[in-house]
């Protein structure tokens, strides 16, 4: 049956419905990007980073197309690949690397984490034999590092940083130390705090036991450079600092491309060979993969490549410049207002902060309602709750595009703090916090997940609240193994067909 693309009704020999217009499909996913938070305009402080650059989008996006069809899994075949990936590489690694480094284009941090992971797996079991690996990590490690683990069978030894600082500490890294260690990581700045982590003092320890240290600079890795450039002091952290054998960066926070784009460095060529998979063992073509994937489209890598060339060396740190300028009134903004605690020193770019109730200690229910609050005044700040001592709050992720709206977000933020004070408490029934505490993660059925999240508001199919404070309370005081599972339980229910 011939398609219909004008969506006329004629019936379907599928499960897909009849072939509709172009026009109608780009209103219908216009329509639908309606309902999402704005990814432009500096008012979404998580998971977008706004460069305030006019045609950066559209530069990006045409990239992209010119590059969409291309394969990169063969750059034999398709020689722009490596071209394109030669000249990513090249400008991240003329940033962060010294002589000799190299480099993998990847999708994201996560896929760059686990392929350092990977790496410093397979290096330690061809160089030490070592085949029950650990991996060492501050508690401030993103989850990335977790999820690696858990993919390539490593086991992870967490290792707590200073509670005032929220810093890793060196000698508490070098404690943790085994034979079976296979890579120390450390992060520029952490993400939960945006604190610069002491890499020089953690990757002299690694190095002083012949261990690799990876250094997660996946959202300070774009950032931290060019910050230097403006004339303000920040810590040493990329692959010139003695020890550091390999680093994460994404293109797609502070290098402003599309996601996913990211870059994984090593110290060298030798050991950025342990990252590829080979399989000569099939019938079919050999196969070598650098990354996880296989196949994957050479758009994201086009268009990262046209973005970096388009904004330049000049461009970044006048952007950084920006940013700094955005962050400078906002900590003190920040810590002018009362009842507000700046967690930590930030780095930069990123900011954590709590609120305190009438004894001075961290108040959940006025941090939860505080968020409620700016997101109903058209802000979003991002949740983050307790962990092995470390008080819930509120985190801020500032671009470019913040810059001129630093003072508008500390008035609306004075006010939702006030309404939050005034407003009913969040509380948890104890019964029901401890009934729901004592459930095994592991033998949670359908009736008993649905009655938890029925507790929390969540009803089925039901969308996510408007006000998340009763269900994030509720999060904050169940044990992570019972989070964890109710999370997933939660998100498997968004994607149900």
């Amino acid at each position: 049956m011939p398609l219909d693309p004008a969506g006329s009704g004629s019936a379907s020999s599928g499960p897909l419905p009849p072939g509709r217009a172009a026009d109608a499909l780009l209103a219908e996913l216009r329509a639908l990007r309606e309902g999402d938070a704005p990814t432009r305009g500096g008012r979404t402080f998580a998971y977008v980073y706004d460069a305030g650059l006019p045609g950066l989008d559209g530069l990006a996006a045409e990239a992209y197309a010119v590059h969409a069809s291309v394969n990169g899994l063969d750059p034999t075949v398709f020689p722009s690949v490596a071209r394109l990936e030669n000249d990513v590489v090249g400008a991240v690694a003329a940033v962060l690397g010294t002589p000799g480094v190299q480099g993998t284009f990847t999708s994201g941090g996560t896929e760059s984490v686990l392929l350092a992971v990977k790496t410093a797996r397979d290096h330690a079991r061809a160089g030490r034999g070592v085949d029950r690996p650990e991996l060492v990590l501050p508690s401030t490690a993103h989850p990335a590092f977790h999820k690696a683990a858990h993919y390539l069978g490593v086991d992870p030894v967490v290792v707590p940083v200073d509670p005032v600082t929220f810093r890793a500490d060196p000698d508490a890294v070098a404690a943790a130390l085994t034979p079976r260690t296979v890579l120390v990581a450390a992060s520029a700045p952490s993400y939960a705090h945006g604190v610069m982590d002491p890499v020089a003092g953690i990757a002299a320890v690694a190095a002083e036991r012949g261990v690799l240290c990876h250094v997660d600079a996946c959202i300070g890795g774009w950032y931290l450079p060019f910050l230097r450039r403006t004339g303000r002091p920040v810590e040493p952290f990329d692959l010139s600092v003695p020890g550091v054998t390999s680093l994460s960066v994404d293109l797609h926070k502070y290098g402003y491309a599309d996601k996913g784009a990211s870059v994984v460095l090593y110290r060298d060529a030798e050991l950025r060979r342990h990252q590829y998979f080979a399989h000569a063992g099939w019938p079919g073509y050999p196969v070598v993969n650098p990354t996880a994937q296989g196949t994957r489209s050479a758009g994201l890598l086009a268009q990262a490549w046209a973005v970096l060339r388009h904004i330049g060396g000049d461009g970044y740190t006048a952007l950084a410049e920006r940013v700094a300028a955005a962050a400078e009134r906002l900590v003190p903004g920040l810590r002018g207002t009362e009842g507000v605690e700046v967690l930590g020193e930030p780095a930069g770019s990123l900011v954590a902060f709590t609120v305190t109730g009438a004894d001075s200690s961290p108040d959940l229910g006025l941090v939860l309602h505080t968020a409620d609050g700016m997101r109903e005044r058209g802000w979003y700040l991002q949740p983050q709750l307790s962990c092995a001592g470390m008080p819930p709050n509120l985190h801020l992720t500032l671009t470019p595009a913040t810059g001129d709206r630093v003072e508008a977000l500390l008035a609306d933020l004075r006010a939702s703090l006030a309404a939050a004070r005034a407003a009913e408490p969040v509380a948890v029934d104890p019964a029901v916090a401890g009934a729901v505490a004592g459930l095994d993660p592991d033998r949670l059925g359908p009736e008993d997940i649905a009655g938890v999240l029925a507790l929390a508001g969540i009803g089925p199919g039901a969308p996510p609240p408007t006000r998340t404070a009763p269900v994030l309370a509720l999060l904050d005081a169940l044990p992570d193994r019972l989070k964890e599972r109710l999370m997933t339980e939660f998100v498997g229910s968004l994607f149900r067909v």
